[in-house]
């Protein structure tokens, strides 16, 4: 875990917003058609119509956070889709309440 990389990821409205959707991915959006439920995650189409951005902003965002280990990616066919990595986010949980 590199906390810098993941507090700049966190530093935007916008991905934090990915985030926090993508706790409760079932009350903010569809199921894909092409997908396994949302089991998966979150195609980024989906998440990309919510963020009201073009398609390679969310990508470059999503591509952020999942450096920073928020996120983990599954491609399937011509989607791809996105989850938080609950792991990730307890660790930093921890750090920041044995740091701060």
């Amino acid at each position: 875990m590199d906390p810098i990389l993941i507090f700049k990821a966190l530093s935007n409205e916008t991905r934090l917003r990915i985030l926090s959707w993508l706790k409760e991915p079932e009350k903010h959006f569809p199921v894909h058609e092409g997908g396994d439920g949302l089991s998966l995650g979150v195609c980024v189409s989906h998440i990309q119509e919510k963020a009201g951005l073009s398609q390679s902003t969310v990508s470059h965002y999503l591509l952020l956070l999942q450096r920073a280990g928020l996120v983990e990616a599954a491609r399937r066919g011509q989607w791809t889709y996105y989850r938080r990595n609950e792991r990730t986010l307890r660790e930093l949980a921890a750090f920041i309440g044995e740091q701060v």
